[in-house]
């Protein structure tokens, strides 16, 4: 009984199944994407780095001997004048070297003395003939060999009398402190720099700049420098050095401009911004967005106007910018480029654009 009722509702379920409606194909969702009309334009591309007012002469004063620092009398931000002391050593040590060296030095005066009082009686005895040349000759050769003592002393003590006054540090030329390290009661090496001063005179702008922007030289040679917290505040220099060598640590080179001015405001440390003007030219302008990469080379989203469907163009660039790409070809004027929505994209894929700014 069971299996005529199964065999008669089998049927019944095979109609019911084709009553339904077909089920809903699903449909592709279309990319919503921004694109901009190429033009090409006139540009000028510059470039605008930070970096800080630095003296063009920088000195690391140190002392010309050892010993242990027992006054310390400048810091960092002082203003100094050629010949101040900066700072004082024990100088124990080098005075008990020249009151040896003075010692010395009366040592010799006394065996320079009598030597010469010897040469003398043997000189009047000779003329007399009383004594014989060689004794003669004695006396003589004890008075040079005296004299070359006594001038080995006194170049002793001289040599001691100016170690005593390395004891001291002094200032070499004016300018300001930009560095110390020594404290009271160090004791330090002869020749570890103990302060750095930044002497008065011709100041420089020193920026740090990626090997690759030094391909670009600036057209005109005056490079315009402005205070980073004040554009209003600005003056102009000329690149004076480059570095020849790479920083290991972060890819840069060194390049420093000379300023023709220092506006009362451009202290020493002070960050200001460097604007240069690389070159001018003929391309289409475009934000960094709209770059996209075709096997590793430089390629942009072009929509074709007719069947909405996107292509994937190689260009080629003229110049990386903050904020912007400059190309030099492969896009033809008028032609829609994406420059919103390219990482979803895909080649002969139909968008919608969203907004055609500048049509």
């Amino acid at each position: 009984m069971a299996h005529r009722i199964l065999v008669l509702a089998l049927p019944l379920m095979l109609a019911l199944a084709g009553c339904r409606p077909p089920a809903a194909q699903s449909e592709t969702p279309v990319t919503p994407v921004r694109v901009e009309k190429a033009a090409y334009t006139d540009y000028e591309s510059a470039a605008a780095l930070t970096g800080e007012v630095r003296a063009r002469f920088e000195t690391s004063l140190a002392f010309r001997v050892g010993g242990r620092v027992t006054e310390r009398l400048v810091d960092v931000g002082d203003r100094i004048a050629a010949g101040d002391v900066l700072a004082r050593l024990d100088p124990q040590e080098q005075q008990a070297d020249l009151a040896a060296a003075q010692a010395g030095v009366a040592a010799a005066n006394a065996q320079l003395d009598q030597a010469r009082s010897e040469f003398d009686r043997q000189n009047a005895l000779f003329r007399q003939g009383l004594t014989t040349r060689s004794v003669f000759e004695r006396a003589q050769e004890a008075v040079r060999t005296a004299q070359a003592s006594l001038d080995a002393a006194e170049a002793q003590q001289g040599t001691s009398a100016d170690a005593l006054s390395y004891t001291e540090l002094r200032a070499t030329a004016p300018g300001v402190v930009t560095e110390r390290n020594i404290e009271v009661g160090q004791v330090v090496q002869a020749a570890e720099t103990a302060y750095g001063v930044a002497e008065d005179g011709p100041r420089d702008a020193v920026f740090q700049v990626y090997e690759r922007m030094l391909y670009e030289r600036p057209e005109a040679k005056a490079i315009r420098l402005t205070l980073a917290t004040d554009p209003s505040v600005e003056t102009t220099g000329t690149v004076r050095e480059i570095s020849p060598a790479v920083d290991a640590n972060t890819g840069t080179v060194r390049v420093k401009v000379a300023m023709d001015s220092v506006p009362a405001r451009m202290n020493l440390g002070s960050a200001i911004v460097g604007h240069a003007q690389l070159f001018a030219g003929r391309g289409v302008v475009l934000p960094w967005s709209a770059l996209a990469s075709d096997a590793g080379h430089p390629a942009v989203w072009v929509v074709d106007p007719a069947n909405g469907q996107t292509q994937l163009r190689r260009v080629s660039i003229a110049s990386y910018e903050t904020g912007r790409i400059i190309l030099s070809e492969g896009v033809e004027a008028g032609e829609s480029v994406v420059v919103d929505g390219t990482k979803f994209l895909r080649p002969d894929e139909v968008v919608s654009i969203l907004d055609k700014a500048g049509t």
